[in-house]
């Protein structure tokens, strides 16, 4: 009875010690790890999205005022078709790769044309002529290439200069680019584009174009305060 009962506290006090023993990792290293529903995998960290703080808009007049929403509006307007076209182009793309054969290459990419067209025709003749060219430069923005270029690569280089010569004269120009560090403009529409991406009223694709919003505020600031002093 009394070999029974120094067994049974002799295992209680083995429990009390494995118990004590702080629950640190093999190596030593003191992490805190943390579990994220639905992933099976341990993190030490989260990766967030990229947040921008934005600052208070200021205007110097009523008319720069109004010009800003003006464009607020028309840009908010035709990003969606520029985000449908970016779409439409990478999935051309990757179609186009496993396709080996050149006649076949080439009928696919007639038909993806026609798709494309039937696509946008009604809601774009429905533009004005700033929401095109709004359009053109955030074309450029999703894509990297000139929507010359894209019309040049799709169909061929007479086809592009005619939809150039044809936009010209509604004074569109298809081989505009987005330079927002470049033009006040565009770093405009870029402003807008993050403001409406943070507030969820856009949804956000990456750009194809490589440049720091927070760079390009920071360099607009300091013009704006150097143009006033």
């Amino acid at each position: 009875m009394k070999k029974r009962i120094a067994l049974l506290l002799f295992n209680a006090l083995c429990f009390l010690g494995i118990s004590q023993v702080p629950d640190h990792p093999i190596d030593s290293l003191q992490e805190s790890l943390i579990i994220i529903e639905g992933d099976s995998i341990f993190r030490s960290s989260i990766d967030l999205d990229e947040v921008y703080v934005f600052g208070k808009l200021d205007f110097p007049n009523y008319e720069e005022k109004l010009r800003y929403y003006i464009l607020r509006r028309k840009t908010i307007k035709v990003y969606p078709y520029a985000k449908l076209a970016a779409e439409r182009l990478v999935e051309l793309n990757d179609s186009l790769a496993r396709i080996t054969k050149p006649r076949k290459r080439h009928k696919y990419t007639k038909e993806v044309q026609k798709y494309i067209e039937g696509e946008f025709s009604d809601e774009l003749k429905k533009l004005t002529r700033t929401e095109g060219q709004i359009l053109v430069k955030l074309i450029y923005r999703q894509t990297g290439k000139t929507a010359f270029d894209l019309v040049k690569e799709l169909r061929n280089g007479w086809r592009a200069f005619w939809y150039n010569t044809t936009a010209k004269f509604f004074k569109i120009s298809i081989k505009e680019e987005f330079k927002p560090d470049l033009l006040q403009e565009d770093y405009l529409i870029e402003d807008i584009l993050q403001r409406a991406f943070t507030s969820g009223l856009l949804v956000r694709q990456k750009s194809a174009l490589d440049y720091d919003f927070s760079e390009l505020t920071n360099k607009w600031n300091t013009q704006k305060k150097g143009g006033k002093e």
